[in-house]
């Protein structure tokens, strides 16, 4: 339908509640796609994708890397958040504003208003890859939400409670969904199950996950 000017309507994704605190925005990223994919070659040139070792030793089955004024990184020494890639030596690739504009749009419907993230934690997923559930403690601030892209190959995205062995609820991620979370639903365990095999006309065989946080 177009007004009385010509102008098309545009009309914000659906949402769909995870939990209290907690939003689904169904297609969000796709007026995005084009400067976002351009931005994720481009970080990943400069900083590519690595399978990080865990503290116990534990290699993880996604590969990870980072944008932004500081990355989340896991080593022998513990999960922490530093300014430089240790992999190079340098800084990590600056956050991109259609990153920061897309985080702040999805955080605004969501319920959470002048978000502006500081860093990117960027996830690629090959089949068979998984993330096992988990909490997001490393930020600084926990008032801040998390804006989660899923980008690539269809994923499943579970969301739990306050304690590992609560419920989890399972939905169906698609290439642009954003799911945001904060607020009492901030310290939720979440993860992704194990990704099925699969070819997408983008991104091929993968999934990329674009989590935004205000990590300093």
């Amino acid at each position: 339908m177009r007004d009385l000017f010509g102008a098309p309507e545009t009309l914000d994704p659906p949402s769909e509640p995870i939990a209290k605190g907690a939003a689904l925005l169904r297609g969000k990223a796709l007026p995005f796609e084009s400067d976002v994919l351009a931005a994720l070659h481009a970080i990943t040139a400069q900083a590519p994708f690595r399978r990080m070792t865990t503290p116990g030793g534990y290699v993880m089955s996604v590969a990870m890397t980072n944008c932004g004024a500081a990355g989340w990184i896991t080593d022998r020494g513990g999960y922490r958040y530093d300014p430089i890639d240790p992999q190079s030596g340098l800084p990590w690739p600056v956050l991109p504003d259609c990153f920061r504009e897309l985080a702040g749009a999805a955080a605004a419907d969501a319920g959470y208003p002048g978000f502006v993230p500081d860093s990117c934690l960027i996830n690629r997923y090959e089949p068979g890859a998984r993330l096992t559930l988990h909490q997001d403690k490393n930020e600084r601030d926990y008032s801040l939400p998390i804006v989660s892209v899923s980008l690539g190959l269809p994923a499943v995205f579970q969301f739990g409670g306050l304690k590992r062995t609560d419920p989890v609820r399972k939905f169906a991620l698609q290439h642009g969904d954003v799911a945001v979370w904060g607020g009492p639903s901030r310290l939720h365990f979440h993860g992704v199950a194990e990704l099925k095999e699969g070819e997408h006309e983008k991104l091929g065989r993968v999934r990329i996950n674009l989590t935004l946080r205000g990590a300093l």
